[in-house]
């Protein structure tokens, strides 16, 4: 019991102390709860639950990243470091979750916007993982924009036909 109360003593990322990590988690889970809220309120298939979780992950993956980074570990020149590995692993885990999203009905492919807004979530969760809270923000704000606004406009110009 010791050793799990002693981890909480110590930073959790080398040099970015407890109260930022909270930070950039909960951002994770606000924002990632904005962009599944919208599906959710449009009964798709994968809605705020399911965006929260791919947030959060891909910040904790982006975290634990930066730690490993920032270890006195990677000093040694000997270990190979490339942290672009840590978006081509998120991008391809949460594409291939997005895919069980997207499915075909009759000549209607039905699921593409829920596995982009998935997609989005991931990046929005590395985003706040790697600090830049700010760029994750405005991406879930354009992101509902264009859920909404567009999907107003979609409906005005497929409005009745002649």
């Amino acid at each position: 019991m010791d050793m799990i109360v002693s981890q909480f003593a110590e930073s959790p990322v080398p040099g970015i102390g407890w109260g930022e990590v909270s930070l950039r988690l909960g951002a994770a889970v606000v924002l990632g709860g904005a962009l599944g809220w919208e599906r959710e309120a449009k009964k798709k298939e994968a809605g705020l639950r399911t965006h929260i979780m791919i947030a959060l992950a891909a910040c904790l993956f982006a975290l634990i990243t930066l730690g490993l980074l920032l270890s006195p570990l990677a000093d040694d020149d000997s270990i190979r470091k490339d942290p672009i590995r840590l978006i081509e692993a998120v991008t391809a885990g949460v594409a291939f979750l997005a895919a069980g999203t997207i499915f075909t009905r009759g000549g209607d492919v039905k699921g593409l916007t829920t596995g982009a807004g998935m997609w989005l979530a991931g990046a929005v969760g590395v985003a706040t993982g790697l600090g830049s809270i700010g760029l994750a923000v405005v991406s879930t704000v354009l992101a509902l924009v264009v859920l909404r606004l567009f999907k107003v406009i979609e409906h005005r110009m497929s409005g009745p036909e002649d």
